[in-house]
């Protein structure tokens, strides 16, 4: 049974900065092309950063120069550090494991906002 399991979000103030992190389980983590995704209210749910199992990654334009995506395969781990945060970042993000098949977390709340 395939998990992905986020967390790090929570509320912070425009300017700040948070990192999530997905952890992976039933998989064969080291050879998923990982991503985070976003989605606010009444919007649909965008990339945000995505890295493939060789490393590279793809950013969005409004990530580019302030989320840095990365992995760690000896932990399962996707990671999404995020800086300079505005009140546009707010969303739920979602973790996203992907190769032949694609799997989701459940996602996880980020508020910026004073």
């Amino acid at each position: 049974q395939v998990q992905l399991v986020e967390s790090g979000g929570g509320l912070v103030q425009p300017g700040g900065s948070l990192r999530l992190s997905c952890a992976a389980s039933g998989i064969i983590f080291s050879i998923y092309a990982m991503g985070w995704y976003r989605q606010a209210p009444g919007k649909q749910r965008d990339l945000v950063a995505a890295m493939a199992s060789n490393g590279s990654t793809n950013y969005a334009d409004s990530a580019k120069g302030r989320f840095t995506i990365s992995r760690d395969n000896a932990k399962n781990t996707v990671y999404l550090q995020m800086n300079s945060l505005k009140p546009e970042d707010t969303a739920v993000y979602y973790c996203n494991a992907r190769r032949k098949q694609n799997y989701w977390g459940q996602g996880t709340q980020v508020t910026v906002s004073s």
